[in-house]
């Protein structure tokens, strides 16, 4: 079938083309797109910041509704609502312990551009086979995912509210809810506030944190955090040491955990140097350059952790649909992230993001 989708042909650049689809094989549905997020990876993707080949279809944080379904498609029927969130290959110990994020084929699924039978779906005009970013490419109208990837939720929630859940949210509140799994009173630091360390501001909310710290540049940022859960904020260019203020607002001791959201070098010394004794700093960020640690005066002194997770450290099936009722309840209101284009306005979509003008741009079909 024909569909229209934003194509990435070379280094830093998408158009919209017109490209063939293929049908949905076993294991596999076809989905007709009703918005997609845009996420700092699909930057990282078309920039050739990780291991990647194009052309791709980027976009990797879909919803839409199920339109066909491939053979030996159970779980899913013509018509369920869906998240399309990160592929996995189902097999590997990870997958088999209900651990997907650590897929042990999880850089290919992701970047690779083929899906897990080691083919591609999408032709362009000449013939040429075409990747689809995460077994997904959903900047597209319509794009075909397996159904282990697809989570059915709710026809009931409104679709395009519920985009950076696949991605973007899932990593900030997954990084606290399911890595961190902080106890009530405790307190946690998050650089960065876009998408993802907001989702993350929510959760430790959620989680019963009292002290919530958001440090960011962009003001506008920072007073969206406190209105989403934060207790204080930092704006890091009033600061030369921004863990010398975190540690005031702690007491002088510092945070129980941190979160490195920003994807800046100099902040992953400073997220360390905030966390108290046997605290847990985790890393969520592609950080863009080198970072110079003392390791005998970040770790061995105070005694912390520093971990990196993807996606949360979450089960999709499981942690989404959790993710949802939050949302229905209120409690976790990831609508206040999303700025909406037309899907044609794409180029306008990307530069807000590039700005940091939109927190999470959603395009809609």
């Amino acid at each position: 079938m024909k569909i229209k989708a934003a194509l990435a042909r070379e280094k830093g650049k998408v158009t919209i083309e017109e490209l063939e689809l293929g049908a949905p094989r076993r294991g596999e549905v076809l989905v007709k797109l009703v918005a997609s997020g845009i996420c700092h990876t699909d930057f990282t993707t078309m920039n050739l910041e990780v291991p990647t080949t194009l052309p791709m279809v980027l976009g990797h944080e879909g919803v839409g509704v199920v339109e066909q379904v491939g053979d030996g498609v159970h779980a899913l029927a013509p018509g369920d609502h869906v998240i399309l969130s990160f592929p996995s290959c189902g097999f590997c110990e990870s997958c088999q312990q209900g651990r997907p994020y650590a897929c042990d084929d999880s850089t290919a699924l992701f970047f690779s551009g083929f899906y897990a039978d080691g083919e591609k779906r999408i032709t362009d005009r000449k013939g040429e086979k075409v990747g689809a970013l995460f077994g997904q490419g959903s900047f597209a109208d319509h794009c075909i995912i397996a159904e282990r990837n697809a989570v059915k939720v709710d026809p009931e929630v409104e679709l395009k509210s519920l985009c950076s859940l696949a991605c973007g949210a899932q990593t900030g509140a997954g990084a606290v809810l399911n890595r961190m799994k902080p106890m009530p009173g405790d307190s946690i630091v998050v650089f960065g506030c876009g998408a993802v360390g907001i989702s993350a501001i929510m959760a430790a909310k959620l989680a019963g944190c009292s002290t919530i710290i958001g440090v960011d540049i962009v003001p506008s940022r920072l007073a969206l955090a406190q209105e989403c859960g934060a207790t204080d904020v930092i704006n890091g260019k009033d600061f030369e040491d921004i863990s010398a203020e975190v540690k005031r607002i702690t007491g002088g001791k510092g945070a129980h955990f941190a979160l490195e959201a920003s994807g800046v070098p100099a902040l992953v010394r400073q997220m360390l140097q905030s966390v108290r004794k046997e605290g847990l700093a985790v890393l969520v960020s592609f950080v863009s350059g080198p970072v110079e640690i003392d390791t005998t005066m970040l770790f061995v002194g105070p005694c912390i952790s520093f971990a990196g997770t993807v996606e949360g450290a979450s089960n999709p099936p499981i942690f989404i649909p959790r993710l949802v009722q939050y949302f229905k309840e209120g409690r976790f209101p990831v609508d206040k992230l999303a700025t909406y284009y037309p899907f044609e306005d794409i180029h306008r979509a990307m530069e807000d993001a590039r700005s940091g003008k939109a927190i999470k741009p959603i395009l809609l079909f």
